[in-house]
């Protein structure tokens, strides 16, 4: 059976689609761009502990992670999965208002929680409507995902800046703006209709039953989730690190936009890549220099060493993430894409979430040192990654010999 081939020219897309996919990216990760560096600041600021922050920034990650997969999967059944994000908008809007009137550790727990499940479908949805795009029209992921990117350097260079004139307090009205766009851009994205059977996966053969449990995928899924999660001490106790050396507010937001930076070129990049690196090299590779940037971490590299280690952001994450989204695309039908993408976020979320909360006490516990732990993690991840290379099926060419799937 011969593979179903992507057109390359995006003929027959709707209008705007390019635009609005890469706005609708945009809302979720403005917020991003403020609490991902700046929330432990706030927490840091009300003195919280370390383990307090641990737990505060891991228990939603867990929730997220068990209510993604059902939403993205009754998406996967609506006529339109757009529709899904107006609710996750709104109700994320509601709990960071809430957020005025909690300073203590359980009511910003709760609340913090409940902001974490209402949140939680609205990247795995967009996430799927851009990729039906991929398949059906030969859209270019990289030119529409890399726009989010933009968004959340914008978005933690004006946080770093506000935050470095009017101190920590200025963290929830920037996230609150951030989910007022979430809403907008909900009504806005593209309404392309229910995901559709196009009758055979692109780039392998469809496999039997569910192509969600296929070992390989699965095995994939995992691997980089483990290897994702070694980002946890980075994410909870970077920027509080950095304000201990003396970094300001505009510093730290520098630090951080030049890794998103790194992962922007490579989203750019990403046609030109994908010609050059299968999406196997991309995901080994990527994981192979997260290993070296958490070994390299600890050392005081001072602001340009600092910023030239967050640069390795595009191969950990951008590179990883890049190749994971072609093997989804290569290996589930269009009728299971928000919930191979909610599977993607699942697996990440839980292993994040395990993670976020044993760094609280393992940086407690081994201070910089924490970061060889984080090594070790996403070796242990590389090493799944490349199992999971050796489980996939292989096509047979001539010869009888067998060569690496893209």
């Amino acid at each position: 059976m011969i593979p179903a081939q992507l057109p390359l020219s995006g003929e027959g897309a709707p209008p705007r689609f390019r635009l609005l996919s890469a706005l609708s990216y945009c809302a979720p990760l403005l917020v991003n761009g403020v609490a991902l560096p700046f929330f432990p600041v706030w927490l840091a600021l009300h003195k919280f502990s370390d383990h307090e922050i641990g737990l505060i920034l891991a228990v939603p990650m867990v929730v997220r992670v068990l209510v993604a997969p059902v939403v993205a999967m009754y998406a996967d059944r609506m006529k339109e999965r757009a529709d899904v994000l107006v609710f996750s908008g709104a109700l994320s809007l509601l709990t960071a208002i809430a957020l005025y009137w909690t300073t203590t550790f359980w009511p910003v727990l709760i609340v913090y929680t409940i902001q974490g499940a209402t949140f939680a479908p609205y990247v795995p949805v967009v996430e799927s409507i851009v990729i039906s795009g991929v398949r059906r029209w030969g859209l270019d992921y990289g030119s529409m995902r890399v726009w989010g990117s933009i968004a959340f350097i914008v978005s933690t260079l004006v946080g770093g800046q506000l935050i470095g004139r009017w101190g920590g307090e200025m963290v929830l009205p920037v996230m609150v703006f951030g989910f007022v766009m979430t809403v907008v851009m909900a009504f806005y994205c593209p309404r392309i209709g229910p995901t559709r059977r196009r009758g055979t996966p692109v780039d392998i053969p469809a496999a039997t039953g569910s192509s969600l449990r296929q070992p390989h995928l699965l095995a994939l899924l995992i691997g980089v989730a483990i290897q994702q999660s070694s980002h946890a001490v980075l994410y909870a106790f970077a920027s509080i690190y950095w304000r201990e050396l003396g970094f300001s507010g505009t510093e730290i937001a520098l630090l951080w936009s030049g890794g998103v930076a790194a992962e922007v070129t490579v989203f750019f990049l990403s046609r030109q890549l994908s010609r050059r690196l299968n999406a196997w090299t991309m995901i080994r590779f990527g994981a192979a220099m997260c290993v070296c940037r958490w070994i390299l971490f600890p050392m005081h590299w001072g602001f340009l060493g600092f910023f030239l280690l967050q640069c390795f952001h595009s191969f950990s994450y951008a590179f990883v993430h890049t190749g994971v989204q072609r093997r989804i695309v290569a290996s589930v039908q269009e009728t299971q894409e928000s919930s191979a993408q909610g599977a993607y976020f699942f697996y990440n979320g839980m292993f994040m979430g395990l993670m976020t909360i044993a760094a609280g006490y393992i940086y407690a516990w081994l201070g910089l040192a924490s970061y060889y732990v984080m090594a070790l993690v996403a070796l242990a991840g590389l090493g799944l990654i490349v199992y999971a290379f050796y489980l996939q099926p292989q096509r047979v060419v001539s010869g009888g010999q067998t060569r690496e799937a893209s």
